[in-house]
């Protein structure tokens, strides 16, 4: 049984745009399944499939031909001169500095002494100390 969570219908009796009501219907003390209804004029529907829901398309106002085309700020050759990409760049938990003047930088800076790394420094693997016997 295929249970469809939409509410806005297009009611057949009355023929307005409405909310289904979904209302628990009860044998005893027992849940013995769901009473549909029309929420603008009460009338009830058989079961989930002969509920007319509305149909959801979103209005098409956009293509892929209204996408922005791909800006490039920078050169290929200006993109890495930046202290973050300098051999140089020491970073600390409390601090990033120059290892050549050791002065306090940021990651944006420049600096007419920028030297590439050889390779991005990869985090190392941190290694969890043998459990103890005596726990």
């Amino acid at each position: 049984m295929s249970v469809s969570r939409q509410l806005e219908i297009l009611c057949t009796a009355c023929g307005s745009d409405a909310i289904l009501v979904r209302e628990p219907r009860y044998e005893g003390l027992r849940k013995s399944g769901e009473t549909l209804s029309c929420a603008a004029c009460g009338h009830e529907y058989a079961d989930e499939n002969s509920v007319p829901f509305k149909q959801k398309n979103p209005p098409k106002v956009f293509d892929h031909s209204d996408a922005a085309p791909v800006i490039s700020v920078f050169r290929e050759s200006e993109k890495g001169r930046i202290c973050r990409y300098c051999k140089h760049y020491v970073v600390n938990p409390f601090s990033q500095r120059c290892g050549l003047s050791f002065k306090a930088v940021e990651a944006t800076d420049s600096c007419p002494k920028f030297e590439i790394q050889d390779k991005p420094a990869e985090k190392p693997e941190i290694k969890q100390p043998p459990a103890s016997p005596l726990r």
